[in-house]
């Protein structure tokens, strides 16, 4: 008998209409749960009000950035252990470096496609122990 997976949940924080529902669209034809939020201050309010698995965050969102979500995130006990893959168009090696050493799991560089989106959501939330 195969055992059922429990659904999990993920938070798109990403502040451009089109990509945040092209993610979710690909992220909920996975089985997955999703809330999304255009902005950082409405990303940390969702972060704390649910069980939230995976965050895939944007580095460049209106009033608080995904720098500072990150930073928020990770300095909350509660919130601490998330992943959180950033989820952005700067290319920089220095960028992905800052992210990671900040805490980020992966980095994933705009355009995403609907393939890298799926394998890094099944490979942080299903191969974790």
């Amino acid at each position: 008998m195969e055992k059922r997976r429990e659904t999990k949940t993920v938070l798109i924080i990403e502040d451009d209409a089109g990509l945040r529902n092209f993610a979710a669209r690909v992220l909920e034809l996975e089985g997955y749960r999703v809330f999304q939020a255009e902005d950082g201050d409405e990303g940390l309010r969702l972060v704390r009000e649910n069980q939230v698995a995976l965050v895939l965050l944007d580095l460049r969102l209106p009033g608080r950035d995904g720098w500072s979500v990150l930073s928020q995130m990770k300095s909350e006990p509660a919130l601490s252990a998330i992943p959180v893959v950033m989820f952005t168009a700067s290319v920089a090696a220095s960028q992905e470096k800052r992210a990671r050493s900040m805490g980020a799991v992966d980095y994933l560089a705009k355009p995403v496609s609907a393939a890298s989106l799926k394998e890094a959501a099944a490979r942080i939330l299903h191969d974790r122990r």
